[in-house]
This record gives structure tokens, C-alpha cells and sequence, in this order.
């Protein structure tokens, strides 16, 4: 972006994240009802896994900021072919008393993403190109073994479009889908704003704080959460309290952002990050797989999932002007109370909601 735009790169890239974030929650519902109505989740999958590939390979191929970011666009929409239909198949094929350890399953993924980041970065092991292909590679291992070997069975309870589905579709504002969106956005705010904003604000109190010693901290907490995660996952299925994890999840980084706020040494700002960045990768991560399980229609559940994906991307439409609009004049001390508010309110959504069946 810099060596096409020059002194506007942070601009262009401004450009580039707003119009990518549209793609993708465009994309998110749109490949996740062509699904359904193909029930064809494989070849979805598929095809976006070539897409995404085919797109990051054309990357160098770009030489102008539009093109940049029209190529950014497309492969945001391919991404999202291959992630709703992925998404949705788990819902088809995982039964909900194993929907928590699906949960602290996924909390692999922002870690794996957070060492392959670290990998592909290595002094000497590429330059900028071969770093697409590189995580091209990484892609394609990752998904191509279940397309290829994967032979999920099919549980017909899971997949059954009956009375109690379609009365449970005709949404309420008090409903358990509308509790569990409403509830991931308010906390997304708050991932959002800390992974975009959290150097500048450990700079804010140390300026001798380099970004990777910000990195190192950032890829502990993800590392730290996995185990936790797969824990929380694992007694929500055994004790058949899917919702309490995120109940406590949620107000542990409540409690997390309020002390962030207080913080005035690095000391204080890295273990208060800790304690709201293990809460929040374990509260994301069994959010997804309890989502599964509270969708109305399960011939609708990839448009569905793309719907909640809007969770995922909305934010980052949503928190640059948080910030803006805080920080300069009052600190980041009140954008973090702010967010605390906001989680808050997860908490009572998450706590005042009838005990799933």
C-alpha cells in the first residue's frame, strides 16, 4: 500500500478496510444462503478456497491503489464463500451437546493465525510476494483435508425444518438469537478497538514499548486462552449450560477494561490486557459454537451465520469513530469505560435469558 499510494498510504488503507469490511459482510450472507438453497456446503467451500488463493497471488499484480483495493474487495467476498459454507457445515454436522467443545475448538484459530503471522514474517524467509504464496500454502493446508478426507455424519434432528423451528424463526426482540447478536457485537466493539488501538495506547503510558514486545504479549494472551477455552467449552456440554461461560466470560473483561482504565504503569496495562484478552478469545470463541445452536431454521443457517458474521465487521465500521471522537480529548481511560458499559450490557443479555434446551 505504501510503495503505490506513497505519503496517502494510511488513507488508502482507510479506504481499503472500510470497503473490504462491506464486502465481507455482503459476502457472509449471500454465499452463506447459497448454500442452503444449493445444500451444497463442499463445493462453496471449494470454490472459495481457489478464489482466495487465486486473489492473494494477484496482489503484486496491482498497480494502483484502486486496483489494490478492488482485488482486497474480491478476495474478501471469496473468503467468506469458503468461510460461511465452513461455518454452516459444523452447524449440520456437530449436535448441540458438543457445541462447547466446538467452541474452545475454535479458540485454535486466532492463535494459529497469530504464530502463522509471526512465521511468514521470519527475517530472510520471504519477501513481500512470496508471503502471499506462503500463506496461500498455509490456507489450502488447512482446508483441503476436510475437503478432501472429510467424511462428517449427517444427524437428521440437526437438519429437520418442523413446527418448532418455524414458530422459533418468527423473531422477537427478547429472543435468544437477538440476545446472542446483540451480545457479540457489544463485546466485538471492544476486540476491535483493543486490536487496532493497543500499541498505541501501551505507548501512551511507556514510550519505550516496542511493537513486538506488543506482538509477544498479544499472541500469550491467544496462546493462554486455548486451553481455557477448550475447558469452558468442555463442562458447558457436560453440565448442559451453554450460555453461563459467556455469562462469566463477558464479565471478567468488564472487569478487565475497567482496570485497563485505571492502569497508569505498563505493569498494570499488560496485566489488565491479559486478564480482558483471555476473556474475550474465550468468549468469542464458545459464542461461536453456541450460535449454532440457537439459530431458528437449519435450512437457513448459513444466511443466518452471515448474518451474526455482520457482528465480525461491523465493529470495524463502528470503533474508528469511538475512538476519534474519545480519545483526543477525554483519554483512552474513558474509551475503555465506554467499551466496559457496552460489555456490561452483554452481561445482562447473557444473564437474563432463559436456559437453553
Amino acid at each position: 500500500m505504501t510503495a503505490l499510494a506513497g505519503a496517502d498510504d494510511i488513507q488508502a488503507l482507510g479506504y481499503a478496510t472500510f470497503f473490504g469490511a462491506i464486502a465481507a459482510s455482503v459476502g457472509g450472507v449471500f454465499f452463506g444462503w447459497l448454500s442452503d438453497r444449493t445444500r451444497n456446503r463442499r463445493g462453496w467451500v471449494s470454490a472459495g478456497l481457489v478464489l482466495t488463493i487465486a486473489l492473494l497471488l494477484a496482489v503484486p499484480l496491482a498497480h494502483d491503489v484502486p486496483t489494490l483495493i478492488g482485488i482486497i474487495v474480491g478476495w474478501q467476498l471469496a473468503l467468506n464463500m469458503m468461510l460461511g459454507p465452513i461455518a454452516a457445515w459444523a452447524g449440520d454436522c456437530v449436535p448441540d451437546h458438543q457445541k462447547g467443545i466446538l467452541g474452545g475448538l475454535l479458540a485454535f484459530s486466532p492463535a494459529l493465525g497469530a504464530v502463522s503471522c509471526a512465521f511468514v514474517t521470519l527475517p530472510g524467509l520471504a519477501g513481500a510476494d512470496g508471503r502471499l504464496a506462503i500463506i496461500g500454502l498455509l490456507v489450502a493446508g488447512a482446508v483441503l483435508p476436510v475437503l478432501l478426507f472429510g467424511r462428517p455424519r449427517a444427524f437428521p434432528e440437526l437438519n429437520a425444518v418442523n413446527a418448532a423451528s418455524l414458530q422459533a424463526s418468527q423473531i422477537r426482540p427478547a429472543s435468544p438469537v437477538v440476545r446472542m447478536w446483540c451480545a457479540r457485537l457489544l463485546v466485538q466493539i471492544a476486540e476491535a478497538a483493543l486490536f487496532a488501538y493497543l500499541f498505541f495506547w501501551f505507548r501512551s503510558i511507556d514510550p519505550a514499548i516496542t511493537d513486538s514486545e506488543t506482538a509477544r504479549l498479544f499472541s500469550l494472551v491467544l496462546t493462554i486462552a486455548v486451553p481455557m477455552a477448550l475447558l469452558a467449552g468442555r463442562w458447558a456440554d457436560r453440565h448442559d449450560r451453554p450460555i453461563l461461560p459467556l455469562g462469566i466470560s463477558a464479565g471478567v473483561l468488564v472487569l478487565g477494561l475497567v482496570a485497563m482504565a485505571l492502569a497508569t504503569t505498563l505493569i498494570a496495562a499488560k496485566l489488565s490486557y491479559v486478564i480482558f484478552g483471555i476473556a474475550a478469545t474465550i468468549f468469542l470463541s464458545l459464542h461461536s459454537g453456541q450460535t449454532l445452536r440457537v439459530l431458528p431454521r437449519p435450512d437457513r443457517r448459513g444466511r443466518d451465520l452471515g448474518l451474526f458474521n455482520l457482528t465480525n465487521t461491523v465493529p470495524s465500521l463502528i470503533m474508528p469513530w469511538l475512538t476519534i471522537s474519545l480519545v483526543p480529548g477525554f483519554g483512552f481511560d474513558a474509551l475503555f469505560l465506554l467499551l466496559a458499559a457496552f460489555a456490561s450490557l452483554a452481561v445482562a443479555l447473557l444473564v437474563t435469558m432463559p436456559r437453553l434446551r
